[in-house]
């Protein structure tokens, strides 16, 4: 009997292993039997791979929200981020995290949205039941149940990522290409600017498209490299082929060593660059191990047609041998996208074509070394070396020659397009030029002439410059003695302090030729080489967006430190006035929710100020812009308290009283933390003494944000920038513009929704309906208690900044009754309304949209 019992335990417990066993095994297909839920996953037979729904963003980023996605990513038991190398539905996402399923529909692998049980996403209809598995290469196949054939595969329709065993290339046949095409954002995998692929000539090439134009080039493949991408080597990405195949050109690439610690991909992101990401298996992470492009040569043609980009150089532009700028003001400003022409024309002469056989040998041709190839190769040849320059001097439209032992000779016509110097590797190209460019005569004497009268002036100059510093260091010695026998040593501390200021700066940015302190402040003047070098000559890439001051744009000083530079539009309607109030108004005061102003620059008619950079944009895209995720209540409320404290420093605590008088969404700045900062104080005043309000004769501002003693009678004070806020708040609260209302019969504006539904008893249906209900009521009531009262029509009766202050931090403080908003009263029509604005005291009043 002891023995039957000790059988049936061991038995069961066999039994109940295997149960357990079974239900943890992970599956990797999907059958018509059997589908799969949000939260399963299906595990690829070598567990590299994983396929399930995900949300982008989760984990950190904080811009996560809840739509899901069906990806195919590296499996990992770290907790640390997996790139996601395939998305199923990028474009048409599941809002309800828990409804989605994958199944077999009618023929078809589709993804069900079961909160509408609708399919928004499957593969083409096949006769037959297929099964879909997910191999251990990343791939997922349909595989018909009768043949066994593969029907259809995820490697056909690439997304964003290029891993081993992938095809990269074009369908002849079909006319399709299968490209990589970017996420939109990295928390949004829909269809971004940016796609990847490979010329349909010969020798091919990579390119990365910003929509349809060209971004980056690999430079021509030879059959081991790309002749564009310097230090690459026939072992640097060992597993790179092109197969031509009919009807269709794939490069494709297999990695030398593809086991599980040595994995390696490359992905496009949604800034266009390409990165080559590695496994490190110590870590247990993802790393970076090549980016391209990585500088700002690596631009498509940034310097023009014959123009040479050189990122060793300062400039990077410059013409080649033979040329000038074709726009030569536009050059020195640092636009180089004019390019440039032949100073004089070649000798070559033709028998009645731009192709035909030359007639003299006027021309020659002058060596550049470690050159990546121009774009549009006219024509190749099998010649040897030895060879190509006969060939072109044949041809007189042929410009220049170049030679490789994979592509043979390769020549060029017209104009040479992304011209770049390269510190390694390269080829070396022959660019052909009149006899009189390339010089003739004793070439030993002129060296040494040259050479004598390089080493003489280098001498004076180090003379010059050495006398120099003795006697400013002689000056300064003996001015300092004469300020400590006069008794001024504070000149001499704050002298000091400025210097040592000076020198911090220094240590951000390198560069002590490039920068200037103006004398008394701690503004730095900055060289205009140094803005246009930081922002890659301002390069489209880089704009962060606009206002009525012109064009802002992104920006990296030498040494990593991220600028935001604001350069003055020549439309614009600000000016010289603007931008000298503003750079002296911001640089009196310094707050944490102030932006900073770094300094400025004045180049000719150039005229720009540079920020601390704001990773986060403006407030205005995170609660007006319909594509970027909106901000979470308490995020809202995190922005409103600090452009309160913002404002009130400015107003109170700052030792100069200044009225903003352009506060609105679009100059509120968020930081990485999402910490609010007020910017652009161009239209900003300084009050002095016990100065309460200040009169105008020229109205500037934004419509909708403007207080009505302001905008009729240009008066303006503190009580304007409260207006101001109050409508901001509003426009927090709702996500609605202040001005959105405009064809709405039952409103004027926002102000005038707020008041009904506040008289209405009805005020929490203003909240904006994508917070749902996750917000605190009371918290929330009280910001539009604050905000009517802020909009009330007259000054006197809006509340100061410190009262603000104290009602928005304090819930044991009733405000008061709030009275009718400005701009709300009932009018004969909007045509009324209008004209009553045009009368008022003032002479000259001009409205200014900004």
């Amino acid at each position: 009997m002891a023995a039957f019992v000790a059988y049936f335990f061991l038995f069961s417990s066999v039994f109940s292993l295997s149960l357990l066993f079974s239900a943890v095994v992970a599956r990797d297909t999907i059958t018509p039997e059997r589908g799969l839920k949000d939260g399963e996953t299906l595990v690829s037979g070598g567990g590299r791979f994983e396929l399930g729904f995900f949300t982008p963003g989760q984990g950190g980023s904080g811009r996560s929200n809840n739509n899901r996605y069906v990806g195919i990513w590296y499996r990992s038991e770290s907790e640390k981020p997996v790139p996601v190398i395939w998305v199923a539905n990028r474009d048409t996402p599941i809002t309800d995290s828990s409804s989605g399923s994958i199944s077999f529909q009618n023929g078809s692998l589709a993804i069900i949205d079961g909160g509408t049980n609708t399919i928004i996403w499957s593969t083409p209809t096949f006769p037959s039941n297929s099964t879909a598995i997910l191999t251990d290469t990343g791939n997922l196949l349909l595989l018909s149940d009768t043949t066994r054939e593969t029907v259809w595969q995820s490697f056909d329709h690439p997304g964003s990522a290029f891993i081993p065993n992938m095809k990269i290339g074009i369908d002849l046949t079909a006319n399709r290409p299968r490209f990589l095409r970017s996420w939109k954002s990295p928390w949004d995998p829909s269809v971004g600017n940016f796609s990847l692929g490979i010329s349909s000539v010969k020798p091919y090439q990579f390119l990365i498209w910003n929509n349809s134009e060209i971004y980056w080039r690999s430079g021509p493949w030879n059959s081991r490299v790309f002749l564009g991408v310097p230090g690459m080597n026939s072992n640097y990405l060992n597993g790179f082929s092109v197969a031509e195949e009919a009807g269709s050109i794939n490069f494709i690439y297999a990695a030398f060593n593809d086991s599980v610690s040595n994995q390696t991909l490359f992905t496009l992101n949604s800034t266009g660059i390409v990165e080559q990401l590695e496994w490190d298996e110590k870590k247990k992470e993802w790393f970076t191990f090549w980016t391209v492009p990585s500088s700002q040569c690596d631009v498509y043609g940034k310097c023009g047609p014959s123009g040479v980009c050189d990122p060793s150089s300062s400039p990077p532009c410059s013409c080649l041998r033979g040329f000038q700028p074709r726009f030569r003001e536009d050059w020195n400003r640092g636009n180089w996208f004019g390019g440039c022409v032949r100073s004089n024309p070649l000798s070559c002469a033709t028998n009645g074509s731009a192709s035909g056989t030359a007639k003299n040998k006027g021309d020659g041709f002058v060596k550049l070394e470690k050159m990546k190839p121009p774009d549009s190769i006219a024509s190749l040849s099998l010649d040897g070396a030895e060879g190509c320059e006969g060939v072109c001097l044949k041809n007189c439209s042929c410009v220049a020659y170049a030679y490789d032992v994979g592509i043979g000779c390769m020549f060029w016509s017209g104009d040479l397009i992304d011209l770049q110097k390269f510190p390694v590797s390269g080829v070396d190209l022959y660019i052909r030029l009149p006899v009189s460019e390339i010089g003739g005569g004793n070439k030993q004497v002129k060296v040494i002439i040259v050479t004598v009268v390089i080493l003489g002036t280098t001498v004076i100059c180090v003379f010059v410059f050495l006398m120099w510093r003795w006697l400013a260091k002689h000056r300064e010695t003996r001015h300092t003695d004469e300020a400590e026998q006069r008794g001024e040593k504070k000149l001499i501390e704050k002298r000091v302090v400025g210097s040592e200021l000076y020198d911090k700066f220094m240590e951000i940015d390198g560069e002590q030729n490039c920068l200037v302190q103006e004398e008394g402040s701690e503004l730095f003047k900055f060289d205009f080489k140094v803005v246009a070098f930081a922002t890659d000559n301002f390069s489209p890439a880089n704009k962060l967006g606009g206002g009525g001051f012109g064009p802002v744009y992104k920006g990296r000083l030498s040494r990593g430190q991220e600028i935001a530079v604001k350069r003055l539009s020549r439309s614009s309607g600000q000016g010289l006035q603007e931008f000298r109030n503003e750079v002296l108004v911001i640089s009196r005061v310094q707050h944490k929710n102030l932006v900073r102003l770094w300094g400025y620059c004045v180049h000719e008619e150039e005229k720009m100020l540079v920020y601390e950079y704001m990773p986060n944009k403006s407030l205005d895209v995170y609660i007006f812009d319909s594509d970027e995720p909106k901000l979470d209540w308490a995020q809202r409320f995190h922005v409103i308290e600090g452009v309160s404290r913002g404002l009130l420093y400015l107003h109170r605590d700052s030792r100069l009283k200044i009225i903003h008088r352009d506060l609105k969404a679009s100059n509120i700045l968020l930081d990485r933390e999402l910490n609010p900062k007020i910017s652009d104080f161009g239209l900003a005043r300084i009050f002095g003494g016990n100065q309460i309000q200040d009169k105008t004769r020229r109205v500037v501002g934004t419509y909708g944000y403007m207080s009505p003693e302001y905008a009729m009678e240009g008066r303006f004070s503190e009580k304007s920038d409260i207006f101001s806020f109050g409508v901001l708040l509003l426009e927090i609260v709702s996500g609605k513009k202040n001005t959105s209302f405009y064809n709405d019969e039952h409103s004027l504006n926002l102000l005038s929704h707020a008041w009904k539904l506040w008289n209405d008893g009805q005020a929490l249906e203003l909240v904006d309906p994508i917070l749902g209900s996750s917000y605190s009521e009371p918290e929330i009531m009280r910001c539009i208690h604050v905000g009517l009262l802020c909009v009330q029509e007259f000054a006197a009766d809006r509340p100061s900044t410190s009262t603000v202050a104290l009602f928005l931090g304090n819930d044991t403080v009733i405000p008061p009754v709030p009275k009718q908003p400005a701009f709300t009263r009932a009018a004969t029509s909007r045509e009324t309304a209008s004209s009553e604005v045009s009368v008022n005291d003032v002479t000259v009043t001009t409205l200014e949209a900004r």
